[in-house]
């Protein structure tokens, strides 16, 4: 596989690593929700490593795409109406997204050191934050390259 091959795939799998993550931050809050303590840690530690496996991935593509292109983002191809509504979620995702890693590593944190009253007042925030993220992710991957592919790409 070429170099080029490689950058073509990636961002369909930094929306797959981004809605699996999302599927397990859901299973693991139905798991804390049933009591399921064990689960909920499991589920939880799967969705962080998957979001920084993402975050690898997504780093990654972005080296490819300046060393290919000299730019480090993919235009978006919709207008008018369209395109105010991606602006406003890719906005808000990457806001969002910046604050993830560091709500995580320290809920996360909580959680292991047995803060447990900690862990749930910063998980009310980091959950829902990190929910938003995965789920927006997705959604600007099918935006530029499903439903409004730039005509030049």
């Amino acid at each position: 596989m070429t170099y080029a091959e490689i950058a073509a795939k990636l961002p369909a799998i930094n929306a797959s690593l981004n809605a699996l993550a999302g599927t397990f931050l859901i299973a693991g809050m139905i798991a804390i929700k049933r009591e399921r303590k064990e689960a909920h840690g499991m589920l939880m530690g799967a969705a962080f490593i998957t979001s920084c496996v993402f975050l690898i991935c997504y780093v990654a593509h972005k080296v490819m795409l300046y060393n290919m292109k000299g730019a480090m983002h993919t235009q978006f191809g919709g207008e008018g109406a369209w395109k105010l509504f991606y602006l406003g979620i890719l906005i808000s995702h990457i806001i969002l997204a910046m604050a993830v890693p560091v709500l995580a590593i320290i809920t996360i944190r909580h959680a292991l050191a047995q803060r447990y009253e900690q862990h749930r007042k910063l998980a009310k925030i980091t959950f829902p934050i990190w929910l938003y993220v995965s789920v927006t992710g997705v959604l600007v991957y099918f935006m530029l390259y499903v439903w409004f592919p730039h005509k030049g790409a």
